[in-house]
């Protein structure tokens, strides 16, 4: 176990919601490997607690990683790993669309690495500010990239779940990753988006902030649930202990150490 997963703390909770009748999200929680994951099966599609099950297991088989490229490495060779099974079973179920979306934290050293596919995200905060360090992989956020539409367009948008990238879906999986340097008091918050379809960025920040991981994660599935729930929610929380030393990087860029 290398020094910084030594001084986290993690919590986790997920729930069917209030109109679903199966739960087809999972979550991974391994923090003696530095690794945390959310992932969704896709809503109107076929098996979609198998598709997240399988994504979950495939992480969950990464072994203890001896360096932070290694660790990147194996997360990506067992998400391409997973969508090559999940291809396998669409193709023995006849052919139907078998799918999860994935949102993976990985923390190394003084370092962490996002790396998602379709829109289950990952929230950074730091010093009283929250940032999305995930993009959703969906219609509605290329529209807003492109400045087609606006944020308070998008929230009518008929076709807003419109997921363009997930596990499963395509021969070759789509990844994105997004790395940075660890600060002491960082909090993570990996979620579905079934938390974000009822609760706001601020709400996040100001639950997170004020808790411990799985008291936040217990309060913002209460707080979906409060607002309807119309989908599954998951909800993990990744706390580095502000008591610990700062995290030193090695004289390499951040994005470097996952090289």
């Amino acid at each position: 176990m290398h020094d910084a997963v030594s001084r986290i703390e993690a919590g986790a909770a997920t729930h069917v919601g209030k109109v679903r009748r199966q739960n087809e999200d999972n979550y991974l929680v391994a923090t003696r490997r530095g690794l945390w994951a959310v992932a969704d099966g896709m809503g109107g599609h076929e098996a979609g607690d198998v598709a997240s099950r399988v994504v979950v297991e495939e992480l969950d088989a990464i072994a203890p990683p001896a360096t932070a490229a290694e660790l990147l490495a194996s997360c990506e060779s067992h998400l391409i790993s997973a969508n090559s099974r999940l291809k396998k079973l669409a193709t023995a179920r006849g052919g139907a669309l078998i799918g999860a979306t994935v949102a993976v934290l990985l923390i190394f050293d003084a370092f962490y690495a996002g790396v998602w596919s379709g829109d289950s995200r990952i929230y950074r905060i730091r010093r009283r500010r929250i940032e999305q360090i995930s993009v959703d992989h969906t219609e509605v956020q290329e529209l807003i990239s492109e400045g087609k539409l606006s944020v308070a367009e998008a929230r009518a948008w008929p076709r807003r779940n419109v997921i363009t990238r997930a596990i499963g879906v395509h021969d070759n999986p789509e990844l994105e990753i997004k790395g940075g340097t660890l600060e002491p008091g960082d909090v993570f918050v990996i979620c579905s988006d079934g938390l974000t379809a009822h609760v706001e960025d601020d709400e996040i920040l100001a639950l997170a902030s004020a808790h411990r991981p799985q008291r936040a994660c217990d309060l913002l599935i209460a707080l979906t649930l409060e607002r309807g729930a119309v989908d599954n929610v998951t909800v993990v929380a990744v706390r580095f202990d502000p008591a610990a030393p700062a995290a030193v990087p090695p004289a390499s860029a951040a994005g470097d150490i996952w090289e």
